[in-house]
């Protein structure tokens, strides 16, 4: 039920997808020019050898080795077979899941923000300012950044900060300072866009320090590939020849595309994306230019989008509740190698105690939207009679989401 490699056979390059998708991704825009951004542009923000790989056409880009010395701390990560919720459900499906929870931050995170701290620090910059939503990308800058010998200050979106203390005492143990967003505005529950823009700022205001970005950029996606390459590998020592259907739960992006692009390449093998109600930017946003943050200060990236200025509702699923979506997943989307789904925060939660009450472990409220659609096709799947190969992400725990489900099991939590 478990299928596990040692440190050695962690992947030693990343997967870029875009030289293989059907239709290239449009560049982004300077915010004030609308015209292409070039590298000069992006260069107070990040280190050249991001900006390099967000334009790269390479098929493949070597991972550093101090970078992949890290990255076996805890990966490869395990391959797992759902086996007690399969027989919950009796479905013919079998359903395997990528655990990122064993990080030392417990998502995915990790995956990229080792990478852009080291970068970082090769640059000589001293510090890096961020944003985060439930607190995943926080906690994991954090402990990227401690590693190698950076400050990080850290933008929290206010309704996470209150909703989530726990997660703002992870990234200061690690060092990181941490402030509720917007910083301008303390009634505001605040939004991804915001905290965004609040980074931008303090980054844009310091010489020694730089903007980092935990999802969205094709950078992040990138290098998160380290994912799916891993489960493909794994799939085979599990004796199956290709799933048939991938799911990921997707805010910006990074989780699903991590898991995802690997696959794209692959015939026969379907591509989900799955969000909320509250904030569907995929399943109900406008495909077009947007700025990626609140103020208008980033580069203007090709996506859906429900507009930089849309505030969702304060949803425990903190990492979903962002405005736009990648330019990677959004062109797959609009090309037809993609869909999506959304689903409401009740529905989600219920997913997640089946889950816990079955398979054991307590999923992060992200995490919980993916075993909400996998739930969905094993039932399809038993009512068609078909045997299917199901993978998911299960990118986070949610050990320090109980407040979540206290709210959900006392009746107290909002269907939005």
């Amino acid at each position: 039920m478990r299928w596990t490699m040692p440190p050695d056979r962690v992947p030693e390059a990343w997967f870029n997808v875009v030289p293989r998708l059907a239709q290239p991704i449009e560049p982004a825009l300077h915010p004030g020019t609308r015209q292409p951004a070039g590298p000069q542009d992006l260069a107070p923000l990040f280190p050249m050898a991001l900006i390099l790989q967000e334009v790269s056409t390479d098929p493949w880009i070597d991972i550093p080795g101090p970078v992949l010395d890290i990255l076996r701390l805890w990966r490869p990560t395990p391959l797992i077979r759902a086996r007690r919720l399969e027989q919950a459900l009796d479905t013919p499906a079998r359903i395997y899941y990528k655990d990122e929870s064993v990080s030392p931050a417990g998502s995915h995170k990790p995956n990229t923000a080792v990478p852009q701290a080291y970068y970082n620090r090769e640059e000589g910059i001293k510090r890096i300012a961020t944003e985060t939503g439930a607190g995943q990308w926080g906690s994991a800058l954090a402990f990227s950044c401690a590693l190698f010998g950076l400050k990080c200050k850290v933008y929290m979106v206010r309704a996470s900060y209150q909703q989530k203390p726990y997660r703002r005492l992870m990234m200061e143990t690690w060092g990181g300072e941490v402030v509720a967003s917007p910083v301008d505005q303390p009634d505001s529950p605040g939004s991804l866009g915001m905290a965004i823009s609040d980074a931008v700022r303090d980054a844009g205001s310091r010489e020694d320090t730089h903007y980092s970005l935990g999802s969205v950029l094709n950078h992040v996606l990138l290098h998160q590939t380290v994912i799916g390459l891993e489960a493909k590998e794994q799939l085979q020592l599990a004796g199956e020849e290709k799933p048939d259907l991938v799911i990921g739960c997707c805010g910006g992006g990074s989780n699903l595309g991590g898991l995802a692009l690997p696959f794209v390449p692959d015939e026969g093998v379907e591509l989900l994306a799955v969000e909320p109600t509250s904030c569907a930017t995929l399943t109900t946003g406008k495909f077009e230019y947007d700025f990626g943050d609140t103020a208008g200060l980033t580069p203007l990236l090709s996506m859906y989008t429900l507009g930089h200025d849309f505030v969702p509702p304060s949803i425990h699923a903190g990492g979903l509740r962002y405005h736009g979506d990648a330019p990677i997943i959004s062109n797959l989307v609009h090309t037809g190698r993609m869909r999506a789904s959304a689903y409401n925060q009740t529905a989600v939660f219920e997913a997640a105690i089946q889950w816990a009450r079955t398979q054991g472990t307590i999923p992060a409220p992200e995490t919980a939207h993916a075993i909400k659609a996998t739930i969905d096709a094993a039932l399809q799947a038993r009512e068609e009679g078909k045997e299917k190969v199901i993978l998911f992400g299960y990118s986070g725990h949610g050990l320090l989401d109980l407040q979540a489900y206290d709210d959900f099991l006392t009746g107290k939590l909002a269907g939005s």
